[in-house]
Parts: structure tokens; C-alpha cells; sequence
């Protein structure tokens, strides 16, 4: 069973910068893809950027396109972070790390991540 751990959520002001980092534990090996979604109150959840880990090709949101930065660690076991910069008020939302069982390119359906933490906070004011 993977278990997925969000941590560096918080409040911010418009223009700044926050990482969120997730570190995974149990088996995750290179041919799974990661990733870090968003729910803001009263909207659905959506992808904001993916990475598979086979090759670290990476996908993105187009709303975060230039702001945002998906990267891997493959040194510390998996890791995967969130560079979030130049924040916006539509940038709040709760942020889930996710990841699936298997897969063998970049996604950036939501359906094929099995295995989600427990979410971490991001507020953007303005």
C-alpha cells in the first residue's frame, strides 16, 4: 500500500511563492505517474500538474502554465514537489498529492490515480 504525505501548504499574498512537497512510502516504483491536483469550495477537482516518473515528462494545467513547477527525487525514495510561484487568489484551494498503480506516460486524468493524501491547504490573498 503507498501512503502519500503533502506537507508546505499555507497563506500567502498574490505574488508569492509557496512548495508543497509529498513524499511517498511503501513500494512506488519508475513506471507510475505523480501528481498534484486541486479542489477549491464548490468546484470539482483538477489536475494541475503531473510527472511520470519513468522519464519525468511532465504535464500542466494551462491556468498554471509558467507559474507552477512539478519535479521529482527519486534519491529520497519518491518525492515529488509543487514550485508554486507568482500565486494568484484563484491559486486557493486545497492541493492533493496522488499517485497511481501503474502507468507508462504522462496523464493528466484524474481517474488513474489511486492513492491520494490527506490534502494540504493553499490560501492566496489579495
Amino acid at each position: 500500500q503507498v501512503q502519500l504525505v503533502e506537507s508546505g501548504g499555507g497563506s500567502v499574498q498574490a505574488g508569492g511563492s509557496v512548495r508543497l512537497s509529498c513524499a511517498a512510502s511503501g513500494y512506488v516504483g519508475n513506471r507510475v505517474c505523480m501528481g498534484w491536483f486541486r479542489q477549491a469550495p464548490g468546484k470539482e477537482r483538477e489536475a494541475v500538474a503531473t510527472i511520470y516518473i519513468g522519464d519525468g515528462s511532465t504535464y500542466y494545467a494551462d491556468s498554471v502554465k509558467g507559474r507552477f513547477t512539478i519535479s521529482r527525487d527519486n534519491a529520497k525514495k519518491i518525492a515529488v514537489y509543487l514550485q508554486m510561484n507568482s500565486l494568484k487568489p484563484e491559486d486557493t484551494a486545497v492541493y492533493y498529492c496522488a499517485s497511481t498503480r501503474w502507468c507508462d506516460r504522462v496523464i493528466s486524468a484524474i481517474s488513474p490515480f489511486n492513492y491520494w493524501g490527506q490534502g494540504t491547504q493553499v490560501t492566496v490573498s489579495s
